[in-house]
């Protein structure tokens, strides 16, 4: 048996946002996508399921061509069986949408909700493909002092997620 690992690159815009999971039914793509409009009305999304059965395609929807085929690109790059990814359009986050998306019944997992650059971890064998883990953003660098303490503190009352 052999084993073969591989670094995948999630390529898209930098303040574009991505959730990457581990789903295990074909309606992920149709069960993801409610989800997300019944969450934010009027949220940019693309999202894109990799079927691990079947034809093993891959399944998509969304509600912006751009993000489709962000979606539709980094899936076909991963060809990891059941896993999905869904790019978030600039304005809407992960926050608003997570549980959302946790919630949804065929969600097994989720790996990441980031705008961050990350790298997967994928492991191939004869059977197929899985993610192994992400590298989300860079390593840590030190740790925070009294005025990085104020400075998060004022970022998040100036994006209106504090008062």
């Amino acid at each position: 048996m052999s084993l073969e690992l591989h670094v995948i690159s999630i390529e898209k815009p930098e303040p574009i946002n991505f959730i990457l999971g581990q789903a295990h039914f074909i309606k992920t793509v149709e069960d993801l996508h409610e989800a997300l409009v019944t969450a934010v009305p009027g949220i940019k999304f693309g999202v894109a399921f990799c079927e691990s059965s079947g034809k093993a395609l891959v399944r998509w929807s969304g509600t912006d061509e751009t993000l489709l085929t962000l979606a539709r690109d980094n899936a076909l790059a991963l060809s990891a069986g059941h896993s999905f990814i869904i790019f978030l359009g600039e304005g809407f986050y992960p926050v608003n949408v997570l549980n959302a998306v946790k919630m949804v019944p065929e969600v097994a997992r989720i790996f990441c909700a980031t705008a961050n650059p990350a790298q997967v971890i994928v492991a191939e064998t004869a059977q197929g493909r899985g993610i192994l883990g992400v590298i989300d953003g860079m390593k840590t660098q030190g740790v925070e002092g009294d005025e990085d303490i104020a400075w998060r503190k004022g970022f998040l009352r100036m994006i209106g997620y504090k008062a």
